[in-house]
């Protein structure tokens, strides 16, 4: 009996390939079928075959690249590998934002309490912005004085959730939070046994039988599980203890909200004696702080370059690694006096910039120092600081001429829009835009700091917007800032959109 010869071709794998492979197998075998035109059942059952294999090869093709970190899709994927060298991919963060509080009917006898936890939200019918009064300067709840009218509180955009389960006093318990986005490192957790003292730990290697220890691990659709030790790491909940898990939901760059734009107490609140009291909220400032989760191709950068820092800060890398580990973080970057002769010895600068660009909250930049100090040490000898970005404007001036069909307004609402792209700090998958970089990173070929950035570069962005026919020759038809050349960017800086003019070449107007 024949066989075929074995195919190399390894791209030669979907259904019309599998069929004609199957029928030169069935040659080989029954030499008197020759009749592979019509549905007859052997025909049937050979395309069948050829189906289920087309099925099961599209599987195994877009599976196998999910094993490794230069092709992963899928976020459990990502999670799954992130835990096999001990990276975390972060969530999102939450917004916050300074809040008043004014009494609308006062003042009033007694006291107004407006208890933490309470909710104010934005106006909108449908999915107003929600989140919670965490904190002001006094202590217990915010309270409106008996005669006053206002009260200075913050807001997080993040609302309070509890779980109760039951243990079952097993080994290895894990209990499933049903409420998402879970808001990292919001969870708190007491059992019946045990009312304080349980901690979060990454995993239980170091934990002892007795250690009220639990871990916590976020799933692809930010819902988390908790996790109890076996009573040789970590503690058993006893049987039959109630456990609960307070913990937040929340998080994300919509909690950004506008200043003027938190207005809405939810609740009915009176003062001390009993009499009704209706609050209105504003915000003189916008909320700041919010940031989506880390993505599969943010991870996809970030997790391998973990591996070169393990549990230290001590290179010029390792502070921008693990500056970019902050949740809210865009871009990073550590200058020393080795880059900088301006920078005192054993002294460095970090420039952070953060996700929603702009300039990095007080919260963020101290959230990055202790990143690089306290969770991965740095040398004791070593002072840094971190530091607002320091943005260059990139102003555009350019004389074109239109396309036929094009109508000016639309083709400069696409250059701006092109423009505003090219400069953003971070795609929308939140890996690191290629176009911007901070100053330091324009190299030239033998690998210096370059200290410019290309005129022809951004002439290419707005010649090549649908629309435009041409950009005019003359030495003023381009401008970067005033001038028809390469734009000098000094180490520490990062560059910004500016002004856009642009000029209708055929009127001489300004469109």
């Amino acid at each position: 009996m024949s066989i075929l010869p074995e195919n190399y071709d390894y791209t030669d794998k979907d259904f019309d390939a599998m069929r004609s492979r199957l029928i030169d197998l069935a040659k080989s075998v029954f030499p008197e079928w020759t009749d592979f035109e019509i549905a007859n059942f052997g025909n049937v059952i050979l395309e069948m075959f050829a189906f289920v294999l087309d099925v099961l090869i599209y599987y195994q093709d877009n599976q196998a690249p999910e094993g490794r970190w230069g092709f992963v899709q899928l976020r459990r994927n990502a999670i799954a590998l992130a835990k096999l060298i001990g990276y975390e991919l972060s969530g999102a963060s939450a917004a916050t934002a300074d809040c008043t509080i004014t009494l609308a009917n006062g003042p009033l006898a007694g006291d107004v309490p407006v208890p933490l936890g309470s909710v104010i939200q934005t106006l909108e019918v449908t999915d107003p912005i929600k989140g919670e009064i965490i904190g002001w300067d006094g202590s217990g709840d915010p309270v409106i004085p008996a005669g006053s009218l206002t009260v200075d509180v913050q807001w997080e955009h993040s609302l309070t959730k509890q779980t109760v389960f039951t243990s079952d006093g097993l080994a290895d318990q894990e209990k499933f939070l049903p409420f998402s986005p879970y808001l990292d490192g919001s969870i708190e957790i007491s059992t019946t046994s045990y009312p304080t003292g349980w901690t979060e730990v990454d995993n239980f290697l170091e934990s002892g039988p007795n250690d009220l220890h639990f871990t916590v691990s976020v799933d692809q659709n930010d819902h988390a599980t908790i996790g109890f030790g076996d009573g040789t790491n970590g503690k058993i909940p006893p049987d039959g203890d109630t456990i609960t898990a307070d913990y937040k939901t929340g998080g994300g760059l919509e909690g950004n909200v506008d200043a003027a734009s938190l207005v809405k107490l939810v609740g009915t609140f009176s003062d001390s004696l009993g009499n009704p009291a209706y609050l209105r909220s504003t915000n003189a400032a916008a909320a700041a702080g919010g940031a989506e989760r880390e993505t599969v191709e943010a991870a996809r950068s970030l997790a391998p370059q973990s591996l070169r820092v393990l549990n230290r800060t001590v290179a010029r890398e390792d502070y921008e690694i693990n500056a970019l580990r902050v949740p809210g973080v865009g871009r990073a970057l550590m200058l020393s006096s080795n880059e900088d002769t301006g920078i005192s010895e054993n002294h460095g600068r970090l420039y952070v910039i953060p996700s929603s660009g702009s300039t990095p909250s007080a919260a963020l930049k101290a959230s990055v120092l202790a990143m690089v100090t306290e969770t991965y040490p740095n040398t004791i000898t070593f002072q840094v600081e971190v530091l607002d970005p320091a943005y260059l404007d990139v102003d555009v001036r350019a004389t074109i001429w239109l396309r036929e069909g094009y109508s000016a307004t639309a083709v400069k609402a696409a250059i701006q829009a092109a423009l505003v792209d090219w400069f953003e700090p971070l795609e929308d998958d939140g890996t690191a835009n290629a176009n911007v970089d901070f100053g330091y990173n324009y190299k030239d070929a033998d690998g210096n700091p370059a200290g410019e950035i290309s005129w022809s570069d951004i002439f290419n962005v707005v010649r090549d917007v649908p629309g435009v026919r041409k950009i005019g020759a003359g030495p003023d038809d381009f401008l970067l800032n005033g001038v028809s050349d390469d734009v000098p960017i000094s180490n520490h800086q990062f560059p910004r959109l500016g002004t856009v003019v642009l000029i209708n070449g055929a009127t001489s107007t300004q469109i």
